[in-house]
């Protein structure tokens, strides 16, 4: 997503009225708002182009809400899901965890306090992950949104670029060794979709020590992790590249709006 766009945000609800006052506030506030009213139609949006959030009723006609956010993680597992409920408990909660969504809220909604948690769903840093090994990826989802990530899945170097046309990634970790190519062809690619991203590359091929560091390097690489995975030091590194993405932005001179 170019930023110049404004957040996009996803709204699924069979109550008509909740969507059209929710619409009307969003977009008020400067955010692209989509609209559906059951579960499948939320689903075919969601097909169609990526959202920031989706906020999500847990009880709707045709899919449910725990149903689509599931969905919603598999087809864009970058979107924050937000689930609001009338019927909340600590059973609800962690169904909509697993689920893949990230709060629980309850029904009827308290405006200021979801538009504080927009706001920091959209704060969150924004990661892209890239190996085919789906498995792994699923569990360093988990963890990293657990740490408070926003994190994207691509399989393919094919996908990866295509969605680093729709996002400024501040983090990119890529497999070096991928199905459709070398992994260190991304950072190329990445850096030029967001000059400031920070790119770690990580790989099995430990033995190689040293001299692939160096030649990730030149490459571009900020950083390299070997697997198996140190999930301290990995976090660590995510930390420490953050900061210094974020004194870069803040060197970085301001534009004229």
């Amino acid at each position: 997503m170019s930023p110049t766009q404004p957040s996009r945000i996803l709204v699924v609800d069979d109550d008509v009225d909740i969507c059209h006052n929710l619409s009307d506030i969003l977009g008020d506030l400067g955010y692209h708002v989509d609209c559906a009213h059951d579960g499948r139609a939320g689903l075919e949006l969601a097909a169609r182009s990526p959202y920031d959030v989706a906020l999500v009723d847990l009880r709707m006609p045709v899919m449910d809400g725990l149903t689509l956010a599931r969905e919603i993680r598999r087809l864009s597992a970058g979107t924050v899901s937000i689930l609001a409920t009338a019927w909340a408990s600590a059973e609800t909660a962690d169904m909509a965890l697993a689920a893949g969504a990230w709060k629980v809220l309850d029904k009827p909604l308290d405006f200021p306090g979801l538009l504080r948690l927009l706001e920091q769903a959209l704060d969150q840093p924004l990661v892209l992950l890239v190996d085919d090994d789906q498995d792994l990826c699923n569990g360093l989802w988990d963890l990293l949104r657990e740490r408070g990530f926003r994190v994207s899945l691509a399989h393919e170097i094919a996908r990866a670029s295509e969605l680093l046309e729709q996002a400024r990634y501040q983090i990119v970790l890529v497999d070096l060794r991928m199905p459709d190519g070398d992994g260190s062809s991304l950072l190329r690619i990445a850096r030029g979709a967001n000059p400031r991203s920070r790119m770690i590359v990580i790989t099995g091929r430990r033995e190689e020590g040293d001299l692939l560091v160096e030649r990730l390097a030149a490459q571009g690489a900020d950083a390299v992790c070997f697997k198996p995975f140190d999930l301290p030091l990995l976090l660590r590194t995510l930390e420490s590249l953050l900061e210094t993405e974020g004194e870069a932005a803040a060197k970085a001179p301001s534009t004229a709006p």
